[in-house]
């Protein structure tokens, strides 16, 4: 037995010859794209690419490469192939499937949404040349031996969608088709507000251009626009497609189209703003940020990320906002109810939340006003704010879909919880984590 260490440090010469066997396919891979032409590049292309590199990557930092001096820009040349690999995925996705995607853009956004995803496609293609090229001369220069032959045929992965289970984690039982349709309506419409809320617009000069994507649209943010988009056409494919429902009211394709064009838009700019962000960050590290910069200019990638996708993800939301606006009251029954507040409650945090956990259970938009004071009614900290501002308010209206409001009315009839949630009704038990 040896002495009991659970790591072996490898000499630099010897991991070489480990990385040319893991990195074999992807320099055939490598060697079977540069035989094709630009337009040649397809999503199956890109896929596979994402692949093989991701695999070399992980292989990578098994070995703790990111913190070794002879393997750092490998391993960064590396992640940044598998970003823009992933980038160019979505982006090609896309352009295969834009056309049949049902949507409301006029001739004209048609038109320069295509011109804007055919730049960013070639875009991609050509940073991913150069991420390759500069992969293989940076190996050759570790000592390693390449292959040249073409890649198997049999080693190609469908490039088809990811198998997941349904986003449905904090979601109550289903009442209804028209509850889900209506709430997944009601998620466009806050998806769409949020990202029309940053403001997005064109900008020509290169330094305005940077310094409104870092004030506005960090990584962070990046990743939350697309995660919302996502987790509302999850729903929408659950849910929706395939129903009677469907079949029966044209808006609700159109809106899904609006949803998938938007969500692979926003997927590629999240790999993009990742990219500038992550090379800004290490460019101190032994220069290999300004290596890779001087490979892929910041400049290009941000022209890409705002001009010619973030603008046109807004041009989709914004169409598909009003398709949803327009779903809305076919799918609930609009009120409007009056409550009393017991003379010894008080609207505090505690009772505060239990509203708004009503309100998103049903998913739906209500209206909280207390003596002219409107607010959403599924926002803790607007609930929060609203009743603070008219401590003495003892009569609120809310105004929303007949569901949420029933169940509303029936948590004032019953003291706001303040009695104890073990004393609410059974309709209400979702309150208290139980199933009604």
């Amino acid at each position: 037995m040896g002495d009991g260490a659970l790591e072996e440090v490898i000499p630099d010469q010897a991991f070489g010859r480990l990385l040319e066997r893991q990195s074999e396919m992807l320099f055939r891979l490598a060697a079977t794209l540069s035989r094709r032409g630009d337009p040649e590049w397809s999503r199956r292309h890109f896929f596979q690419l994402a692949s093989e590199a991701d695999a070399v990557e992980a292989f990578l930092d098994d070995f703790g490469a990111r913190h070794n001096r002879a393997f750092a820009y490998l391993r960064e040349l590396v992640a940044s192939l598998r970003g823009f690999a992933l980038a160019g995925y979505s982006i090609a996705h896309l352009a295969v499937r834009v056309d049949g995607y049902p949507n409301v853009l006029s001739v004209g956004e048609s038109a320069a949404s295509g011109d804007s995803i055919r730049r960013a496609q070639a875009y991609l293609v050509k940073t991913v040349r150069v991420l390759l090229a500069e992969v293989r001369k940076e190996s050759e220069a570790l000592g390693m031996e390449l292959p040249d032959e073409a890649f198997p045929e049999d080693r190609w992965v469908a490039d088809g969608p990811r198998r997941k289970l349904a986003r449905n984690m904090g979601q109550g039982d289903v009442e209804s088709d028209e509850q889900k349709t209506a709430e997944i309506a009601s998620k466009f419409v806050e998806a769409a507000a949020a990202f029309e809320s940053i403001g997005i617009r064109r900008l020509a000069n290169e330094h305005e251009r940077d310094a409104w994507l870092q004030r506005h649209l960090s990584e962070e943010r990046a990743r939350s626009l697309e995660a919302a988009v996502h987790n509302l056409q999850s729903a929408y494919d659950t849910w929706v497609k395939g129903t009677s429902i469907e079949a029966a009211d044209g808006r609700l394709p159109k809106l899904r189209g609006h949803a998938s064009a938007s969500l692979h838009i926003l997927e590629a700019v999240t790999q993009l703003t990742h990219f500038v962000e992550r090379h800004e960050r290490i460019g101190r590290e032994d220069g290999i940020g300004r290596r890779i910069a001087a490979l892929v200019l910041k400049s290009e990638a941000q022209d890409i990320t705002l001009n010619h996708l973030l603008v046109h993800a807004g041009v989709y939301l914004r169409r598909g906002r009003a398709i949803a606006e327009d779903l809305l009251p076919s799918y609930t029954n609009v009120q409007e109810i009056e409550v009393v507040l017991r003379d010894d409650l008080m609207l505090h945090a505690r009772p505060a939340a239990l509203i708004v956990g009503v309100v998103q259970r049903y998913g739906t938009p209500v209206e909280f006003e207390a003596d002219g004071h409107r607010c959403n009614a599924g926002s803790i900290l607007e609930m929060m704010v609203t009743a603070g501002s008219v401590p003495d308010a003892r009569r609120f209206r809310f105004r929303g879909d007949e569901r949420p409001l029933s169940d509303i009315s029936l948590l004032f009839a019953h003291g706001l919880g303040e009695d104890g949630l073990d004393r609410l009704p059974g309709e209400l038990a979702y309150l208290r984590g139980e199933r009604p």
